[in-house]
C-alpha cells in the first residue's frame, strides 16, 4: 500500500503537468506576466511546498506543498516543451522513463552506496546551480556539459530518494514526501534530457 501510494501520488503529479501542457498556452503565460514576475511566483510557490511537506506530518498539509510544488513545475514544463519537436519530447520521455526504471532498482539493490554518496549530490548540485546563476546573470552561454552533469546528479538523486523511501517509515506522509521528492529529480532530470536531446538533433 505504500508503494501504491507513492506511485499514485506521483502519478498526480505527472498528470496535472499533462493538464497543463495540454491546456495552457505558454505564450499567454508570459503575455500576463514579465519572466521575472512568473520565476518569482515560481520559486515563492514551490520553496513554500518544499516547507510545507518536509517539515509537516499531517498527509493533507503534505500534499497540499506537493501541489505547491507541482503547479509551477508544470508551467515552466509547459513553456519549455513548447520549444521542442513533439518527436524529441516523446523521445526524452521514454529515455526519461528508462533511467527512473534503472535508478530505483540501483537504489533498490545498493541503498548504503547512495546513502554514502548523499553530501557529494548535494554539494555537486548547489556548486552547478551557482555557477548557472552566475552565467545567466553575466549573460554567457551555458556550456553542454553542465546538462550532462545536472542529469549524472539527478540520476543519483533519484536512486538515493528511492533508497531513502524504502528505509523510512512506511507511513501516508512520508509516501506523500517521498514522491514529492521523486517527482522533482524526475522532472529535472526529463528537462535535461531533453535539452540534451534538442542540441543534438
Amino acid at each position: 500500500m505504500y508503494n501504491f501510494l507513492l506511485g499514485a501520488v506521483l502519478f498526480w503529479g505527472f498528470f496535472l503537468n499533462w493538464l497543463i501542457v495540454k491546456i495552457v498556452d505558454p505564450t499567454a503565460v508570459l503575455d500576463v506576466m514579465s519572466i521575472w514576475m512568473f520565476f518569482l511566483m515560481y520559486f515563492a510557490s514551490c520553496l513554500c511546498g518544499i516547507w510545507l511537506f518536509t517539515r509537516s506530518t499531517r498527509p493533507v498539509i503534505s500534499f497540499l506543498g506537493y501541489n505547491l510544488v507541482v503547479v509551477p513545475f508544470g508551467f515552466v514544463v509547459n513553456i519549455i516543451v513548447a520549444g521542442y519537436d513533439d518527436a524529441i519530447v516523446v523521445n526524452a520521455m521514454e529515455v526519461t522513463c528508462g533511467v527512473v526504471a534503472v535508478m530505483m532498482m540501483m537504489g533498490t539493490v545498493f541503498p548504503r552506496f547512495f546513502q554514502k554518496i548523499s553530501t557529494t549530490l548535494f554539494w555537486g548540485l548547489g556548486l552547478v546551480i551557482f555557477f548557472e546563476m552566475y552565467l545567466l546573470f553575466t549573460g554567457r552561454g551555458q556550456p553542454g556539459w553542465i546538462d550532462w552533469a545536472v542529469a549524472l546528479l539527478f540520476c543519483g538523486y533519484i536512486g538515493y530518494d528511492w533508497a531513502r523511501a524504502n528505509q523510512i517509515p512506511k507511513t501516508v506522509d512520508n509516501a506523500i514526501d517521498s514522491a514529492a521528492a521523486l517527482y522533482m529529480d524526475i522532472i529535472n532530470l526529463f528537462l535535461r534530457i531533453l535539452r540534451i536531446m534538442g542540441e543534438d538533433e
